[in-house]
């Protein structure tokens, strides 16, 4: 059998590398528990397949597989080898002179967001990155979002890439008009998507402070008992930034690392988003409701609330309520306060849920969230997220402007082939008139894009304009 193993050219697809490198990692922690224990493990199956991946290092389909001789003396690690399935291109040098990662930090990372060391990221996040639609077309300016736990993290990006290409570049050029998001080239995709993740990075770090995470070819530190390889963490170096242009210009020019297919880039990204807020602050921003930020739904795993309002406010409160509260619904006042949203931030958040209306359960999100500085809201319609935005960065300055307007919705899926308009009516409440009608699809007389917009505009009537309502 070994021989078959050492000799059969094996093409692995991204789902076997991760059942290959979650096995291989297993037999390292007992390997350890063994060797702790005066025993021998034999590893003749592992070193085959280790000799077998070395004639394969450097192969056609871009796969990296770091070699023992490869691990600088900045590493000093020999480590067991595992599949490395981040691709060459998606990789920097580890001479750029980042901040190894260490056990310690890469711990903290994993309990911050599970709860424990020992999960790792599912298929689903290691596969997602940052990717545009087609340059030069109708939908150049968005993002594609698959279905999963990540898809949160991408639609709050393209909040910001839309605040980029709408309201930051070329500001002093007055233009209300949607062309300027339609018909971006692939360059202006790339400066949009930099300026957008050191915007998110930035305001985490309070304008001082923000760390990038890159992926190297180096293991900096040998795997625990206590802690489960995934084959890319243990590789990171951390890049510290004091100046907002720099940070945006290193991102540019390493931004393959975040939109290439295989990069980790949404991970990447989450990584440098916690360490820039520093995790001694995550732990303050959040109460006693909240002690990690991500959460088992579905078997994948989803943002809290807490993790969607640090990429908004840049800090990591659990609540969409204004402020903090200190008393319950009694008038007792609180053994830790309950923290809410400080102060308005510039893209907004808006919340819908069918099954939590119908349970009388449905979050109030306070104005902080729902009147943002520029008016762009990242959308939670029933667990699935989404954007509305506007065009005329004043909308939200002169309540006469909001008697009748458009909103622009786009919700990241590739069966949306253009973006949707919808004029909104302050003042017409002929909607209401079915309120109370029994039977039929509640969904079909009542969308939830258009609830979603009423729990901002209450009572207004909103027009698709031709569109054939959906979500």
């Amino acid at each position: 059998m070994d021989k078959e193993l050492g000799n059969h050219d094996h093409h692995f697809s991204e789902q076997d590398l991760d059942v290959i490198t979650n096995k291989i990692s297993d037999l390292g922690k007992w390997r350890d528990i063994f060797s702790q224990q005066g025993l021998q493990f034999k590893d003749t199956v592992v070193k085959k397949y280790q000799d077998s991946r070395k004639v394969e290092g450097d192969s056609e389909d871009g796969v990296v597989t770091p070699q023992s001789s490869s691990i600088k003396s900045r590493s000093h690690f020999s480590t067991l080898n595992v599949p490395y399935s981040v691709p060459k291109a998606c990789v920097v040098p580890s001479n750029l002179d980042g901040l190894p990662i260490t056990l310690e930090t890469a711990v903290a990372l994993r309990k911050v967001l599970f709860g424990t060391a020992f999960q790792v990221f599912n298929y689903e996040w290691k596969k997602s990155h940052f990717k545009f639609r087609d340059p030069y077309s109708d939908l150049a300016y968005a993002l594609e979002a698959e279905r999963g736990g990540a898809r949160s993290i991408q639609m709050a990006v393209q909040a910001y890439v839309i605040k980029y290409l709408l309201f930051t570049r070329n500001s002093d050029v007055e233009c209300n008009n949607i062309k300027r998001l339609l018909r971006a080239s692939a360059k202006e995709q790339e400066n949009a998507l930099a300026a957008a993740l050191s915007d998110i990075l930035w305001t985490a770090g309070e304008g001082v402070k923000s760390v990038v995470c890159s992926v190297t070819t180096d293991c900096y530190f040998a795997p625990t008992i206590d802690y489960k390889s995934d084959s890319y963490t243990e590789r990171l170096q951390l890049f510290t930034f004091t100046d907002k242009g720099k940070l945006q210009d290193f991102i540019t020019e390493y931004i393959h690392c975040f939109k290439g297919e295989g990069s980790h880039g949404v991970i990447l990204f989450l990584y440098s988003l916690l360490l820039s807020r520093t995790l001694e602050r995550l732990h303050n921003d959040m109460d006693n409701t909240t002690s990690h930020l991500l959460q088992l739904s579905l078997g994948n795993f989803i943002c809290k609330q807490a993790l969607i309002n640090l990429m908004l406010t840049g800090r990591a409160s659990p609540n969409v309520f204004n402020g903090d509260l200190q008393y319950d619904d009694q008038g007792a006042q609180l053994k830790e306060p309950r923290r809410g949203v400080l102060a308005r931030s510039d893209v907004g958040y808006l919340y819908w849920n069918r099954h939590e209306l119908e349970h009388d359960k449905l979050p109030r999100v306070g104005s902080m969230l729902k009147t943002p500085k520029l008016p762009i809201w990242l959308c939670n319609i029933s667990d699935t997220f989404s954007v509305l935005f506007n065009t005329n960065r004043l909308l939200l300055s002169d309540w006469k402007m909001e008697h009748l307007f458009d909103l622009y919705f786009y919700n990241g899926q590739l069966s949306q082939t253009k973006t949707v308009r919808l004029t909104i009516d302050t003042h017409s409440h002929h909607w209401e008139e079915g309120m109370h009608e029994k039977g039929g699809d509640s969904e079909k007389r009542f969308p939830s894009v258009e609830m979603t917009v009423r729990t901002k505009w209450e009572g207004a009537a909103i027009d698709w304009n031709g569109t054939v309502p959906f979500f």
